[in-house]
């Protein structure tokens, strides 16, 4: 688990940087969310406790669900545009760090002729990518899919281990104790005690 774990939050991280790059607010947040709930997972995996656990799981499917969005989001899936400001929650005109400063991109800035444009703003022209910047955020998404999809499975074994061993313990003179040893007698029989006497 702590080596899964590792992954996990590397990904997060490298992930969490060029998002920031990028000023991508949405995705910052979810990876902010991924990388705490991966640390509460491996904290109740090591102080044995399933709650936390159910909640990395819970969290693992909707990050899976947030994942598969991002995918759609930059292939342009269903009506969506990789073009709109929905990444940043239209707060700002920023995009993927990616389309300008993937592998093999040349990027040039261009500035406006025309006389009414301000002259400190400038176009740029990126050009010669190797692999367009949609499929590098895909790459990504992923990547953390089948990351996540491995953390699920093997979160959902942890708490079925930590179920069993719930279930399986029996405490010293509890209520299992007549099981094994003998049935329990349907009615007790009580006895009076004889007052001892005072000695002189």
């Amino acid at each position: 688990m702590f080596c899964l774990c590792v992954f996990l939050q590397l990904a997060a991280l490298e992930r969490q940087i060029f998002d920031f790059l990028g000023f991508q607010w949405a995705p910052i947040l979810g990876n902010f969310l991924q990388i705490i709930v991966v640390i509460l997972g491996l904290f109740g995996t090591i102080q044995f406790r399933p709650r936390y656990i159910v909640v990395y799981t819970v969290w693992t499917a909707l990050w899976v669900t947030w994942n598969v969005f991002i995918i759609c989001f930059y292939l342009e899936v269903g009506g969506l545009s990789k073009e709109t400001d929905l990444m940043t929650f239209n707060i700002s005109m920023h995009r993927s760090w990616w389309r300008e400063h993937g592998p093999g991109c040349i990027r040039r800035v261009v500035r406006p002729s025309s006389p009414g444009i301000l002259e400190d703003y400038s176009y740029v022209s990126v050009t010669g990518c190797i692999i367009d910047f949609q499929y590098l955020e895909v790459i990504h998404s992923a990547i953390q899919i089948l990351l996540s999809l491995v953390g699920f499975v093997y979160a959902c074994y942890v708490i079925s281990i930590f179920m069993e061993e719930e279930d399986s313990f029996d405490f010293i003179g509890g209520l299992d104790t007549y099981s094994y040893r003998q049935p329990p007698q349907e009615h007790v029989e009580l006895k009076p005690v004889k007052p001892v006497g005072k000695v002189l």
